[in-house]
């Protein structure tokens, strides 16, 4: 079970990074859910509820009444306490009995998969744990939510490998499909329905995957396929992943539209391509644990800027695991809306896409995006690279 392979992954890393208590703390999470929650439970919790997980091994989970038979059938935890009046009596036993000189909450500057806990629940907790003289002893559980998430088990490589399969399954069958004078929207509704066949999810919300962008202009990403037609001369790139087991891909294909006559892509479109395989290969070349990702993104970008493309305006490539965008360390520059992200070293088993673009004028954006596991002396992919353009 992924919840307990967790919960006692977590142990690990209270233990690795000397933290006494991990408390999780939530209400209502149907509707303001933190991120952590997937790991500790199988369902949303109705009222203010506290998941902890602690140094010497212990778990409890402090919760409604309603909610309880739920996380009692899990197994997982060594206590399961409900409550029908409110959480203020048994959370403040519990904690009075375990004493932690740390207690670890989920708020974060600069990682939202870490910032779990809204203010009012934060309020909430430190007028509990005022009473018990305990509300100095609240740290950031930033890279405890960090290193749990990033580090992948062998029942999550598992679950991203299935969906990176199904996902090249469905672009081999959208390479079929593709004809000049389509619609971004046809192809779009196509792949959705070969997602449907399959029983399985989107990895990001249906409007924008998958995204379809054909041609020079438009909005090039976190867009809505539409309207516009499928042209010759022109080269179409998608971006699309699938949730298989709650865990999602995210891969990123250039296509070529051939005019009249051509067997190959002209000149100008092969360049830009071979470029973007060049600036793939050469940053997963880099990849290893202890590496920051703001070097493994230079990488890319010398490859790019050195031939003279503009840069890329934006990272190279982010973790995923349950979410499409799922980690902090992120291969990225040194810009200010990643604070520290790019700064953070690579790990053993995390997951990231590698997946730089660039612009071809006239003819329109050139973009592939692969999928790699950080391994204990490199990076293996995940997808079968894309190493030749599709023409259609």
């Amino acid at each position: 079970m992924l919840i307990k392979e967790k919960l006692n992954q977590a142990v690990d890393i209270l233990k690795e990074f000397d933290v006494d208590c991990w408390l999780t703390f939530v209400r209502e999470s149907g509707i303001n859910g933190d991120p952590l929650l997937t790991f500790l439970a199988p369902s949303s919790v109705t009222w203010h509820s506290a998941f902890i997980i602690n140094a010497d091994g212990s778990t409890c989970a402090i919760i409604g009444q309603y909610d309880k038979p739920t996380i009692e059938e899990l197994g997982a935890y060594d206590e399961v306490i409900g409550f029908v009046e409110g959480i203020k009596v048994p959370f403040q036993d519990y904690l009075k009995k375990k004493n932690p000189k740390q207690i670890a909450i989920n708020y974060s500057i600069g990682s939202e998969i870490a910032d779990g806990i809204t203010y009012g629940m934060f309020l909430t907790l430190q007028n509990l744990l005022k009473d018990l003289k305990m509300d100095d002893r609240l740290i950031s559980a930033e890279r405890l939510v960090s290193a749990l998430r990033e580090r992948k088990s062998n029942t999550e490589l598992e679950n991203i490998r299935g969906a990176v399969k199904i996902t090249e399954e469905i672009w081999e069958a959208v390479s079929q499909f593709i004809q000049p004078g389509m619609k971004e929207k046809e192809i779009a509704d196509f792949m959705k329905a070969e997602v449907e066949k399959r029983g399985v999810g989107l990895a990001w919300d249906e409007s924008t995957c998958p995204s379809v962008f054909s041609g020079p202009g438009g909005a090039e990403a976190h867009y809505a396929p539409g309207e516009n037609v499928i042209q010759e001369g022109h080269v179409l790139n998608m971006d699309f992943g699938v949730c298989y087991n709650n865990y999602v891909s995210d891969m990123q294909r250039t296509f070529y539209i051939l005019e009249d006559g051509e067997t190959q892509a002209p000149d100008e479109v092969m360049k830009g391509f071979d470029t973007i395989v060049q600036a793939i290969q050469k940053s997963k070349d880099t990849i290893r644990p202890g590496v920051k990702g703001h070097v493994v993104d230079g990488v890319a970008r010398q490859v790019i800027m050195g031939v003279g493309y503009d840069e890329f305006p934006h990272g190279l490539g982010h973790q995923l695991g349950i979410y499409a965008h799922d980690g902090t360390a992120l291969l990225g520059p040194k810009w200010e809306k990643y604070a520290q992200k790019p700064f953070q070293k690579l790990e053993e088993n995390m997951v990231f896409t590698i997946e730089p673009r660039l612009k071809v004028p006239n003819r329109g954006i050139v973009t592939i995006e692969e999928m790699i596991v950080v391994t204990k002396d490199g990076a293996d992919w995940l997808s079968h690279p894309q190493k030749e353009i599709i023409l259609i």
